[in-house]
């Protein structure tokens, strides 16, 4: 059905020929309805957008609550987890509201001290380095772990009424490896790596561990109302595509395999590896996100139009007023071509210099130039 095309038809009883015609055109799609169709390769009335990290940084009301108070104090209380998720929803209208939380919560039921720390990020106090330490995870009820998490998103899913599609989400296994083993944000991931190279069993253990817990997180995740899943695997640009493909894609695959049967569409994303296009699809998704290092066109052509892609706006052009911004955008329109299955977003996360009333502006333009 194409949305922009009226349709007619004829009162019930009336002759085919002689009976009133009635032109009608249907009711634009909630940002809900629209996301959801979009991911699944359907008709939408326009591409739906949203924003990674849009809940945050560069707003201010979100940075008066952090002057009182820490961000995990935050995703970990639901009534302020509730409020910073809902923001980009009422200030931008974006169609997509992705739950304020971060990747590492699922290693609070894992039994892995961490905090995140201002300037640095997470730190975990206990690296993952031997047998010992990965023997010793936990794989328990996410529910029973963080109980506020899945509050939060049973009142987002009451509180968005349809505005907005209510995204989920996890880290995937090899991110979540790398901090751990690391113990805090690292350039290169050289220990995580050495273990994947030169202790392919123990990395296999644990990566499976991570795969399962993931698993356990994101199904809690729709049970308490999430509507779309996305898995950020946000360093697999560090790795070349064999040991992508041996090391970390069949943990991946494990996770998509895991939630399929929930029939919530689902999304993968990762930095910098757009020469592993190919295998990154086939761990599984339904979207594909790319960042702003590959064309949608090209990418399209590399892993099929049955499959839906997400992105791919350089985040560092929002800095540089709309004037700049407005042909940026209309060429990622013009590259997806009108292709089902196409949700508007960055390449990457919103600066924290970003003026949010640009990333209104930036939903508007995208939702009349698609308009279908």
């Amino acid at each position: 059905m194409r949305w922009a095309i009226p349709v007619r038809y004829r009162a019930a009883g009336d002759p085919l020929r002689n009976g009133p015609t009635v032109t009608t055109t249907p009711a634009p799609m909630t940002g809900e309805q629209r996301m959801l169709a979009a991911c699944r390769r359907q008709d939408v009335d326009c591409t739906p957008v949203w924003f990674m990290r849009q809940a945050g940084r560069c707003l201010p009301q979100y940075r008066k609550l952090r002057e009182r108070y820490g961000i995990l104090e935050m995703i970990r209380t639901p009534e302020l987890c509730t409020e910073v998720t809902l923001m980009p929803v009422d200030i931008m209208g974006v169609d997509g509201a992705v739950l304020y939380a971060d990747i590492m919560i699922p290693l609070y039921g894992m039994g892995v001290p961490f905090t995140i720390d201002p300037g640095i990020g997470p730190v975990v106090h206990e690296p993952v380095r031997d047998a010992a330490a990965v023997k010793k995870l936990r794989i328990g009820d996410p529910e029973e772990a963080t109980p506020e998490i899945f509050q939060a998103l049973r009142t987002l899913r009451s509180e968005l009424g349809g505005r907005a599609a209510l995204l989920g989400f996890a880290g995937a296994p090899y991110t979540l490896a790398s901090y751990m083993i690391e113990g805090k944000p690292t350039k290169d991931r050289g220990r995580a790596k050495a273990m994947m190279y030169g202790q392919p069993e123990l990395w296999a253990s644990l990566m499976d561990t991570l795969a399962e817990v993931t698993i356990r997180y994101l199904r809690a995740q729709v049970a308490a109302g999430a509507q779309v899943l996305q898995l950020f695997d946000s360093w697999i640009g560090d790795i070349g595509p064999s040991a992508y493909a041996r090391h970390i894609l069949p943990f991946s695959r494990k996770i998509f395999d895991g939630v399929r049967d929930l029939g919530v569409p689902t999304i993968h994303f990762g930095t910098g590896a757009g020469g592993m296009l190919e295998l990154i699809a086939s761990a599984g998704s339904d979207v594909v996100c790319v960042d702003f290092r590959v064309g949608l066109a090209d990418a399209w052509k590399r892993i099929g139009t049955d499959m839906g892609i997400q992105g791919n706006l350089d985040p560092a052009v929002l800095l540089a007023g709309w004037d700049a911004v407005r042909p940026e955008a209309d060429r990622v329109i013009a590259e997806a071509a009108g292709r089902p299955g196409h949700v508007f977003n960055l390449g990457h996360g919103v600066l924290p210099e970003t003026d949010p009333a640009v990333l209104a502006q930036l939903v508007r333009h995208v939702h009349e130039q698609t308009a279908r």
